[in-house]
Protein backbone atom coordinates (compact mmCIF):
# COMPACT_ATOMS: atom_id res chain seq x y z
CA UNK A 1 0.00 0.00 0.00
CA UNK A 2 1.42 3.55 -0.75
CA UNK A 3 2.39 5.76 2.17
CA UNK A 4 -0.82 7.67 3.66
CA UNK A 5 -0.83 10.65 5.48
CA UNK A 6 -1.45 10.05 9.16
CA UNK A 7 -5.02 9.79 10.47
CA UNK A 8 -6.44 9.78 7.04
CA UNK A 9 -9.50 7.58 6.28
CA UNK A 10 -8.30 4.09 5.47
CA UNK A 11 -11.32 2.83 3.79
CA UNK A 12 -9.43 1.31 0.45
CA UNK A 13 -10.01 3.28 -2.89
CA UNK A 14 -12.57 5.88 -1.56
CA UNK A 15 -12.06 8.87 -3.26
CA UNK A 16 -10.33 11.82 -1.38
CA UNK A 17 -12.64 13.97 0.43
CA UNK A 18 -12.23 17.26 1.26
CA UNK A 19 -14.72 20.30 3.09
CA UNK A 20 -14.87 24.31 1.95
CA UNK A 21 -15.58 26.04 4.93
CA UNK A 22 -16.05 29.62 4.36
CA UNK A 23 -18.27 33.10 6.46
CA UNK A 24 -19.86 35.04 4.37
CA UNK A 25 -22.06 38.22 4.69
CA UNK A 26 -21.96 39.62 0.97
CA UNK A 27 -21.87 37.01 -1.00
CA UNK A 28 -18.07 37.71 -2.12
CA UNK A 29 -16.31 34.64 -0.03
CA UNK A 30 -19.10 32.25 -0.72
CA UNK A 31 -18.23 32.79 -4.54
CA UNK A 32 -14.66 31.88 -3.77
CA UNK A 33 -15.61 28.95 -2.42
CA UNK A 34 -17.61 27.94 -5.63
CA UNK A 35 -14.72 28.46 -7.54
CA UNK A 36 -12.50 26.89 -5.13
CA UNK A 37 -14.77 23.87 -5.30
CA UNK A 38 -14.96 23.96 -9.09
CA UNK A 39 -11.00 23.37 -9.43
CA UNK A 40 -11.35 20.64 -6.43
CA UNK A 41 -14.40 18.91 -8.45
CA UNK A 42 -11.78 19.01 -11.44
CA UNK A 43 -8.90 17.30 -9.77
CA UNK A 44 -10.85 14.25 -8.65
CA UNK A 45 -12.10 15.08 -5.43
CA UNK A 46 -15.23 14.40 -3.28
CA UNK A 47 -16.12 18.10 -2.01
CA UNK A 48 -18.38 19.40 0.71
CA UNK A 49 -19.03 23.13 0.61
CA UNK A 50 -20.65 24.39 4.01
CA UNK A 51 -20.69 27.34 5.69
CA UNK A 52 -18.91 27.82 9.08
CA UNK A 53 -22.05 27.43 11.38
CA UNK A 54 -22.86 24.44 9.62
CA UNK A 55 -19.59 22.79 10.87
CA UNK A 56 -19.05 21.50 14.33
CA UNK A 57 -15.31 20.90 15.09
CA UNK A 58 -15.43 16.67 14.98
CA UNK A 59 -16.55 17.03 11.03
CA UNK A 60 -13.24 18.65 10.29
CA UNK A 61 -12.07 15.29 11.37
CA UNK A 62 -14.30 13.30 8.12
CA UNK A 63 -12.23 14.67 5.47
CA UNK A 64 -8.46 14.72 3.66
CA UNK A 65 -8.25 18.78 2.93
CA UNK A 66 -9.96 21.43 4.68
CA UNK A 67 -9.74 24.91 3.11
CA UNK A 68 -11.44 27.77 4.86
CA UNK A 69 -12.59 31.24 3.54
CA UNK A 70 -13.28 34.47 5.44
CA UNK A 71 -13.82 37.68 4.75
CA UNK A 72 -10.93 40.15 6.42
CA UNK A 73 -12.12 42.25 9.43
CA UNK A 74 -9.77 44.59 10.81
CA UNK A 75 -6.61 41.95 9.42
CA UNK A 76 -8.09 39.04 10.43
CA UNK A 77 -10.87 35.83 9.64
CA UNK A 78 -14.14 36.46 10.64
CA UNK A 79 -15.26 35.65 14.21
CA UNK A 80 -17.31 32.67 13.08
CA UNK A 81 -14.42 31.15 11.59
CA UNK A 82 -12.19 31.62 14.72
CA UNK A 83 -14.85 30.19 17.03
CA UNK A 84 -14.86 26.82 14.36
CA UNK A 85 -10.96 27.19 14.92
CA UNK A 86 -10.99 27.65 18.46
CA UNK A 87 -12.97 25.02 19.31
CA UNK A 88 -10.93 22.33 17.14
CA UNK A 89 -8.46 22.54 19.73
CA UNK A 90 -10.28 19.80 21.57
CA UNK A 91 -8.73 17.29 18.53
CA UNK A 92 -5.31 18.76 18.61
CA UNK A 93 -3.03 16.39 16.76
CA UNK A 94 -6.43 14.25 15.04
CA UNK A 95 -5.87 16.15 11.91
CA UNK A 96 -2.03 15.91 11.42
CA UNK A 97 -1.07 15.08 8.46
CA UNK A 98 -4.31 16.64 6.48
CA UNK A 99 -4.08 19.11 3.59
CA UNK A 100 -5.14 22.68 4.81
CA UNK A 101 -5.81 26.00 2.90
CA UNK A 102 -7.55 29.33 2.69
CA UNK A 103 -8.59 32.09 1.19
CA UNK A 104 -10.15 35.54 1.60
CA UNK A 105 -11.58 38.61 0.38
CA UNK A 106 -11.25 42.35 1.97
CA UNK A 107 -13.13 45.48 0.71
CA UNK A 108 -9.82 46.97 -0.65
CA UNK A 109 -6.18 46.47 -1.49
CA UNK A 110 -4.12 46.38 1.66
CA UNK A 111 -7.18 45.17 3.42
CA UNK A 112 -5.50 42.63 5.35
CA UNK A 113 -6.23 39.60 3.15
CA UNK A 114 -2.99 38.22 3.25
CA UNK A 115 -2.99 38.25 7.11
CA UNK A 116 -6.06 36.68 7.27
CA UNK A 117 -4.61 33.73 5.31
CA UNK A 118 -1.89 33.38 7.56
CA UNK A 119 -4.03 33.60 10.80
CA UNK A 120 -6.09 30.49 8.54
CA UNK A 121 -2.74 28.73 8.39
CA UNK A 122 -1.50 29.35 11.49
CA UNK A 123 -4.08 27.03 12.95
CA UNK A 124 -3.73 24.57 10.57
CA UNK A 125 -0.40 24.43 11.06
CA UNK A 126 -0.66 24.21 14.87
CA UNK A 127 -2.82 21.07 13.67
CA UNK A 128 -0.40 19.22 11.94
CA UNK A 129 -1.91 20.01 8.28
CA UNK A 130 0.12 20.36 5.23
CA UNK A 131 -0.03 23.71 3.16
CA UNK A 132 0.39 24.00 -0.38
CA UNK A 133 2.28 27.26 -1.41
CA UNK A 134 2.05 28.75 -5.06
CA UNK A 135 5.28 30.13 -6.09
CA UNK A 136 3.64 31.94 -9.13
CA UNK A 137 -0.17 32.88 -8.10
CA UNK A 138 -1.53 33.89 -5.06
CA UNK A 139 1.36 33.15 -2.85
CA UNK A 140 -0.58 31.79 0.60
CA UNK A 141 -3.91 31.56 -1.38
CA UNK A 142 -6.69 33.32 -3.39
CA UNK A 143 -7.64 36.79 -2.13
CA UNK A 144 -10.28 38.97 -3.85
CA UNK A 145 -10.51 42.57 -3.71
CA UNK A 146 -14.38 43.06 -2.95
CA UNK A 147 -16.69 40.43 -5.28
CA UNK A 148 -14.24 37.86 -7.67
CA UNK A 149 -12.74 39.69 -10.73
CA UNK A 150 -11.40 37.68 -13.26
CA UNK A 151 -8.07 37.37 -12.05
CA UNK A 152 -9.05 36.19 -8.53
CA UNK A 153 -11.85 34.05 -9.92
CA UNK A 154 -9.03 32.27 -12.21
CA UNK A 155 -6.90 32.21 -8.56
CA UNK A 156 -9.55 30.24 -7.00
CA UNK A 157 -9.99 27.83 -10.13
CA UNK A 158 -6.06 27.12 -10.17
CA UNK A 159 -5.90 27.16 -6.45
CA UNK A 160 -8.46 24.11 -6.03
CA UNK A 161 -6.96 22.52 -8.62
CA UNK A 162 -3.29 22.76 -7.02
CA UNK A 163 -5.08 21.51 -3.30
CA UNK A 164 -6.89 18.65 -4.88
CA UNK A 165 -4.08 17.27 -6.98
CA UNK A 166 -2.28 17.49 -3.33
CA UNK A 167 -5.20 15.79 -1.68
CA UNK A 168 -4.88 12.59 -4.06
CA UNK A 169 -1.36 12.49 -4.21
CA UNK A 170 -1.80 11.87 -0.64
CA UNK A 171 -5.08 10.17 0.08
CA UNK A 172 -5.57 8.86 -3.63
Amino acid sequence: MPWRAKNCRMEGGDMAKALIVYYSRTGNTKRMAELVKQGMDSAGVEVDLRKVDEVKPEDLLGYDAIVMGSPTYYGNMAKECKELLDESVKFHGKLDGKVGGAFSSAANIGGGNETTIVAILQAFLIHGMIIQGDAKGDHYGPVSISAPDERAEKECVRYGERIGRLTRKLFG
